[in-house]
């Protein structure tokens, strides 16, 4: 008891999968779910020396070296607030909470006044790279206290994606400023995609087949447009449908999720009178696709184009 280094609470594929990477480098680590279903098979699959599974709080704090260090991977807003409200009884002041998931930048903020109020230290931590990138080395962004950064700077900088061997992690500085850095990486984001989204029908529409496409895309991967969004295009295009063998991209359902991040991004643009015309788009792009029963609605009362082909020469480097 007691001799964990570091705490997750929150088993989806983010917190799993972080949890494994910091057990890796040698820090003892317990984990643990409110639900004990997930807690108990991500036991049987990844327990070891180093990776504590616990099915209850109470095991999961006694498992923890003081001052304890936590960091939450639960959905944003309100499980957030339920899990440090059922935290609080359990520690000690000078104890730390770290929140790793996709939260507003101000709750960020109100938090960290909250548990200062009572002894206990706070740091909102954006965390980039999805499942693959927190196994592997994800890029983190940390801001709060920099004594509270101080504490977690040797796993942060163990667990994080490297460059010339240098960790992808840097305080950046007080409040929410980290998760405000990870909000508008992801409004960026939403915009690459929705950048390749038009390319891809641009030429679809001109008539080139997913494999065609894929090669393109694997072409454009080799130069400028490197990037990881790029290159998983191509993947997505040669991807078989496992029930029909044809192309998965054509049987996939149109309508996109979003967890809310490029949104945030783009009201606060507005809010900050910055134009952000191509995130925004993306944005509400990705608002019509969602709505996909109202299009089938307006599909079949609305006319269009006899066809949505368009005749366009194009050969197949793209040119």
């Amino acid at each position: 008891m007691h001799d964990c280094d570091f705490g997750f609470i929150g088993l989806g594929i983010m917190g799993q999968n972080l949890a494994r990477n910091m057990a890796s480098k040698g820090f003892r680590v317990a984990v643990h779910d409110h639900l004990q279903s997930i807690a108990e098979n991500f036991a049987k699959e990844y327990a070891s020396e180093n990776l504590i599974c616990c099915t209850s709080l109470n095991d999961f704090i006694d498992q923890l070296k003081q001052p304890r260090m936590i960091q939450l991977m639960v959905p944003a807003g309100d499980p957030v607030d339920a899990v440090i409200d059922g935290l609080l009884p359990f520690l000690d002041s000078g104890d730390l909470i770290i929140d790793g998931g996709n939260t507003l930048y101000v709750d960020t903020a109100r938090r960290e006044t909250y548990l200062a109020e009572r002894g206990i230290r706070f740091l909102g931590a954006g965390i980039s790279g999805g499942g693959e990138g927190a196994l592997k080395g994800p890029s983190i962004m940390p801001s709060g206290d920099p004594r509270s950064w101080a504490m977690v700077k040797p796993f942060f900088e163990a667990i994080a994606a490297k460059v010339d061997d240098r960790p992808c992690v840097v305080h950046v500085g007080s409040g929410g400023a980290g998760h405000y850095v990870k909000m508008v990486h992801n409004g960026i984001e939403y915009a690459d995609m929705q950048l390749i989204c038009e390319a891809y029908h641009i030429l679809k529409a001109a008539g080139f087949a997913n494999t065609e496409l894929a090669d393109i895309f694997d072409q454009w991967n080799q130069g400028d447009l490197e990037s990881y969004l790029v290159e998983i295009t191509a993947q997505i295009l040669r991807q078989k449908d496992p029930q029909s063998d044809g192309d998965l991209i054509d049987v996939v359902l149109d309508r996109a999720g979003q967890k809310g991040t490029g949104r945030w991004t783009a009201l606060n643009a507005v809010e900050s009178a910055v134009p952000l015309s191509t995130i925004a788009s993306a944005v509400e792009a990705r608002l019509l696709s969602s709505q996909l029963n109202e299009r089938r609605v307006a599909a079949s009362r609305l006319s269009g184009p006899d066809s949505w082909r368009v005749k366009v020469p194009i050969d197949s480097r793209g040119e």
